[in-house]
C-alpha cells in the first residue's frame, strides 16, 4: 500500500521566501444569538404545591342580592349567603436538553489553548437553549388544557388569555391606540372584579405601528421608562396610568402589515395573575453523568414547571390589530 501526503499548501494561506502564513483565529466568537426573552423574567415565580399544582380561585363575594339584601328594620330575616369558590390546578412539564463532551477533543482543545473557555460557553449556551425555548413556549406553548393536557408543552399563555374569552379586533381603518385604551377602561370598569393592568405585550412591529400613529394624528412621542435594569420601554397613558408597552419577539404575527391582511396581537396582562409553578428550582439545573464507554463527558439540563394564567376570562385581554 502507497503512503499518502498532504501538502502543507492545502492548509497554509500562504507559502513563499521566509514566509508560511496558517490560519489563526479570534479567540472570542461572535455571538449575538437571541437568547431570553422579557416575559417569563417579569412574571410571578412560585413553588409548585405537586403535580399538578393546585390552588383556589374566588369568583364571587357572599354578597347578598338587592331584593333580598334591604329588609324591614323591624322584621329582620337575613338572607343566606356563601363566598364561590373554585379549584384550579396546572401541570407540570419537564425541559430536557444534553450536551456530550468527547475527550478526545476536549483534551486537544486545552493543548491548542485557543478557545480555552469553550467547554464553558457551549454548556451555558445549552441551558440559553432551554431557557430560549421555555420563553417561547411560555407564551406559544402548544397544550390546549389545563385540567386534562393534551401535549409535552405548556398551556402558552397567549391560548389561555384567548381561551378565557376576552378578545377585541381594532379593523384596519381604526385606531390602535384609541381601541388599546378602551379596553383598558372596559377592564376596569368591571363591576365583580377589582381588575389592574399592568403591561401590554406585543411584538416590536406593532409597537413601531403605535408609536407611528402617536407622532402621526397627534404629533407625540410616548414616554419611556426602565422596567428592568438596563430596559427601558415606551408607555402608553390609559384610565390604569401610564401602562408600559413591552416589546417581546416571541410573540409573531401574521401578513405583511400595511396589506390589510396582516394580524398583529397584543395581550393586555395583570401580571400579578400570571405565575409559573417550578419544581425543586425555578432555574434549569444541570446534571453530570458518568463517563459512558467512549469516555465522553455528559451533561443534562433539566427544568421542571407549569405556566398559568389566573382570571384569564377576566384580568387579561387578546386584542388583534388588523393592518
Amino acid at each position: 500500500m502507497n503512503a499518502k501526503f498532504t501538502e502543507i499548501s492545502a492548509a497554509a494561506d500562504y507559502i513563499g521566501p521566509g514566509a508560511i502564513e496558517i490560519p489563526l483565529y479570534q479567540t472570542e466568537i461572535t455571538d449575538l444569538v437571541r437568547r431570553r426573552g422579557v416575559f417569563g423574567q417579569r412574571i410571578k415565580q412560585v413553588p409548585a404545591t405537586g403535580h399538578p399544582s393546585r390552588f383556589f380561585e374566588e369568583t364571587a363575594i357572599p354578597s347578598p342580592a338587592a331584593s333580598a339584601g334591604f329588609v324591614d328594620p323591624r322584621n329582620i330575616v337575613a338572607p343566606l349567603v356563601s363566598p364561590t369558590r373554585v379549584e384550579r390546578s396546572v401541570p407540570l412539564k419537564a425541559l430536557v436538553a444534553q450536551i456530550n463532551y468527547n475527550l478526545f477533543d476536549v483534551e486537544l482543545g486545552k493543548q491548542q489553548s485557543q478557545f480555552a473557555y469553550l467547554q464553558a460557553k457551549d454548556l451555558t449556551d445549552t441551558v440559553d437553549g432551554v431557557l430560549r425555548t421555555h420563553d417561547l413556549a411560555l407564551w406559544n406553548g402548544t397544550d390546549t388544557s389545563l385540567s386534562s393536557p393534551t401535549t409535552a408543552q405548556y398551556f402558552g399563555a397567549a391560548a389561555q388569555i384567548a381561551g378565557g374569552g376576552n378578545t377585541v379586533t381594532i379593523g384596519t381603518g381604526q385606531s390602535i391606540v384609541d381601541g388599546l385604551k378602551s379596553t383598558i377602561a372596559q377592564m376596569l370598569a368591571n363591576t365583580s372584579f377589582g381588575v389592574r393592568p399592568t403591561a401590554i405585550y406585543a411584538n416590536p412591529v406593532l409597537l413601531d405601528l403605535i408609536d407611528r400613529e402617536m407622532k402621526t394624528e397627534f404629533n407625540v412621542v410616548l414616554n419611556t421608562r426602565e422596567i428592568e435594569a438596563g430596559l427601558t420601554v415606551k408607555t402608553l397613558s390609559t384610565q390604569a396610568g401610564d401602562i408600559p408597552l413591552i416589546p417581546e419577539w416571541t410573540l409573531s404575527y401574521t401578513g405583511t402589515p400595511g396589506s390589510g391582511s396582516a394580524v398583529l396581537p397584543a395581550y393586555i396582562v395583570t401580571e400579578d395573575m400570571i405565575e409559573y409553578h417550578w419544581l425543586t428550582d425555578p432555574n434549569p439545573r444541570i446534571f453530570r453523568l458518568g463517563a459512558v464507554g467512549s469516555l465522553a463527558s455528559q451533561h443534562v439540563v433539566v427544568k421542571f414547571g407549569g405556566v398559568v394564567v389566573k382570571g384569564a376570562n377576566y384580568a387579561h385581554y387578546q386584542v388583534l390589530v388588523d393592518r
